[in-house]
């Protein structure tokens, strides 16, 4: 017979196995099957070795477990026994435990087949994928490694989707928020929503860039942002955006890295104030930088100072105009424990009404018309320090139910904001005015008046401290005539004997500004003074602090030379051609003279005839 057809067939038969041989080796592949009415198990060489045993050994369910890994025994029997029993597609993975120690990971695929007689048979593969398995595990390692990396890391971590999705935060910033990764990723919104807990004021200025980013193609930007805890503050985030793209070009995430830069904006907020409250020092023209003077009422003054200085308690400094109140508050500061931190001076006169509760409490953006920006108050400026409400008289009803809060509660509230902020801030508060006459008459709140009121020092009038005027002319002489460039060797005896007999009405204040007149006016080195700058022809003072007693022949005489001034003026209290000009005493003084005295002073004002 010419069997070389068949042998032919035979050869073709033989490369083809030995071409499926070598894949299987190259793939680390093997075939596997099994008869189901016989339950006999078939497979290849590779398959053999794969298991650990040699090429031709025959299978069995017993030589198939024995290499498997404890762990993973029950779960293969259950594949052998639901392989016996056919009709099924297979997709196992387990381990197997080597004689050597080694563990190979394995995976089974198989399904059910009928050859042209109707028997049925399972065939599939093994397939050896330990170096997948031992290349996962490394990902992961690596991974866990670079998270526990990320974890450790002081800045917040975020990677955000194209679309806004939430993807990945790292525990720095899941503590910040307060939640945990899958309760962060849950949260619904977009890129700049609510979820990400910015602050209402930056989220606009935060959408524009990031808009303006992706226009430009993903460029890379950082922002300086508040974000909120998750107890309901915010804090300073150096935000600093990249985005990664495909091979196309299109973003498909942003990562995003955020610093806490909470102390440094603290200290550019201190310093600020810092500067703030040193520039109005530079322009800010003091009466003069240090007490002088050793009369017995100024003594008893220093003495209350050096008493109540070391504690924290609120200050009440009573006087007439010109006696060097602020001065008083400012040795108070520098002998207490706050003397390291600010002293910031308010005249509470000198605000306008409607702007002074802006001026004290600070005010949010938008609080008013104007109001562009956050601002902050003096109270805030002079956190740790001290302030001083001069003309604390004056304040507005309001305004002096907010400074009960900040006296009372150790806090207060911006204009246009809404949460309380606390301050430690020590008050001390001034005032001309007669404020036991102001609460009688409603004008002042009783328990502001009672706080203000725990520490009162009552700052004498220079007309009280007769001893004290040489030393303090001739303070002032030295200081102006340095400040002029002029030698100024001696001092006019007329002239010192005049300004220790005049009155000063104006106090400390007027005697400052008729020193420095007569130095600048002064072209040899005598000091003099001319009379006419003086009060006209009194000795006496015209005006008495509120509460001094009179008797009633200088009663009498106050009256007629306020009654009088009234009469030329009209009526007119204040302003260049009032009665208090004339009189060259402050207008708060005579108004305060006038009510004690009882004079209807509208009657002058359209006079009889």
């Amino acid at each position: 017979m010419d069997v070389t057809a068949r042998k032919l067939t035979e050869l073709e038969l033989r490369r083809s196995k030995a071409h499926l041989t070598n894949a299987e080796r190259l793939s680390r592949t093997g075939s596997v099957g099994m008869e189901v009415s016989t339950k006999r198990i078939f497979w290849s060489d590779e398959a053999a070795r794969i298991y650990g045993y040699p090429p031709g050994t025959e299978p069995t369910p017993d030589l198939i477990l024995r290499r498997s890994h404890p762990d993973d025994v029950g779960r293969l029997a259950d594949v052998l026994r639901r392989a016996a029993q056919g009709g099924d597609n297979f997709d196992c993975e387990h381990r197997l435990l080597m004689p050597d120690g080694s563990i190979k990971h394995i995976r089974d695929l198989a399904h059910s087949v009928r050859d042209e007689a109707g028997n049925e048979e399972i065939i599939g593969a093994t397939i050896d994928i330990t170096e997948h398995k031992v290349a996962e595990e490394a990902i992961r390692e690596q991974e866990a490694e670079l998270r526990q990396i990320l974890d450790f890391a002081p800045q917040s971590v975020v990677v955000i989707g194209s679309g806004g999705e939430r993807l990945y935060a790292n525990r720095t910033a899941l503590d910040h928020y307060g939640l945990s990764l899958e309760e962060w990723r849950q949260t619904p919104g977009g890129f700049f929503d609510p979820g990400l807990r910015l602050h209402p004021q930056d989220r606009e200025r935060a959408m524009r860039c990031h808009s303006d980013s992706i226009r430009s193609g993903g460029t890379p930007y950082e922002l300086e942002l508040r974000v909120r805890r998750s107890d309901g503050s915010y804090r300073w985030f150096l935000s600093r955006y990249n985005a990664v793209r495909d091979d196309k070009g299109q973003i498909k995430r942003w990562y995003v890295s955020a610093t806490n830069i909470e102390d440094r904006k603290r200290a550019e907020e201190k310093l600020q104030r810092e500067n703030v409250a040193l520039r109005e020092e530079i322009h800010k023209a003091s009466m003069f930088e240090e007490i002088v003077g050793t009369s017995t009422s100024l003594k008893a003054v220093l003495s209350r100072i050096a008493k109540v200085a070391p504690t924290d308690s609120t200050v009440l400094i009573t006087g007439e105009t010109g006696t060097g109140k602020e001065l008083i508050a400012r040795a108070v500061h520098k002998r207490s424990r706050r003397s390291g931190s600010l002293f910031v001076s308010v005249n509470c006169a000198a605000l306008a009404p409607t702007l002074i509760s802006s001026e004290l409490f600070s005010h949010e953006k938008g609080a008013f018309t104007g109001a562009v920006q956050r601002r902050l108050g003096r109270f805030e400026l002079a956190e740790g320090g001290t302030i001083f409400l001069d003309e604390v008289g004056d304040l507005l009803p309001d305004t002096q139910a907010a400074l009960l809060r900040v006296l009372q509660e150790r806090e207060f509230e911006r204009v246009g904001g809404g949460q309380p902020i606390h301050t430690d801030v020590r008050v001390i508060a001034a005032t001309n005015r007669d404020l036991t006459e102001a609460v009688e008459n409603g004008t002042f709140r009783p328990d502001l008046f009672y706080r203000l009121n725990v520490f009162p020092i009552e700052v004498p009038p220079l007309r009280h401290r007769k001893e004290d005027v040489l030393m303090l002319v001739e303070y002032f002489v030295r200081r102006y005539a340095s400040r002029a460039g002029k030698n100024i060797r001696s001092m006019d005896k007329k002239a010192l004997d005049l300004l220790q007999s005049y009155d000063w009405p104006g106090n400390i204040r007027e005697l400052q500004n008729v020193i420095e007149r007569s130095v600048i006016l002064s072209t040899g080195d005598v000091f003099s003074v001319d009379k006419l700058w003086l009060s006209k022809g009194t000795s006496r003072p015209v005006s008495r602090a509120a509460g001094l007693p009179a008797s009633n022949v200088e009663a009498r005489g106050e009256r007629e030379i306020i009654e009088a001034a009234l009469a030329e003026s009209r009526g007119r209290v204040s302003g260049p051609s009032g009665a208090a000009a004339k009189l060259r005493i402050p207008s708060t003084t005579l108004a305060t003279r006038i009510k004690a005295l009882k004079i209807n002073r509208l009657r002058f004002k359209f006079p009889a005839g």
